[in-house]
């Protein structure tokens, strides 16, 4: 059973995509590792055919979420990357290291953004 904080945290989560309008959630998946850690893998299907993929490792310290890994991945219905925010650590020159976003075509500095972020920047797209 994971501990209060992530418990609160991943009911933030859901919250926030049951929000959403015209979509449907395909998959949504929380795997407990231990008390203080959890994977949480969602993916959101728009009306339009875009793709929302939000995947992220999470852990607790004290009653902080930290952020081992995450990938907030936007596509269109053709499969073409709108954006993606990711801390894979493969751009090391940028400024935000590990964390970055990707554009079609682009790899910018971006710090993690918040899941209402995340959202607000796809409603231009879905709506």
């Amino acid at each position: 059973m994971p501990d209060k904080s992530i418990l609160k945290y991943l009911r933030d989560i859901e919250s926030a995509f049951n929000k959403l309008e015209s979509c449907y959630i395909e998959r949504y998946e929380e795997e407990t590792l231990t008390p203080d850690r959890v994977n949480i893998r969602i993916r959101a299907r728009f009306s339009n055919g875009y793709i929302l993929e939000w995947n992220e490792s999470v852990i607790t310290e004290g009653e902080n979420i930290n952020h081992l890994g995450y990938r907030y991945h936007f596509q269109d219905k053709d499969n073409k990357i709108i954006f993606r925010y990711d801390n894979t650590p493969h751009f090391p020159q940028l400024d935000t290291f590990p964390n970055h976003k990707h554009l079609p075509g682009n790899v910018v500095t971006a710090n993690r953004p918040a899941i209402s972020e995340v959202l607000k920047e796809l409603k231009k797209y879905v709506d």
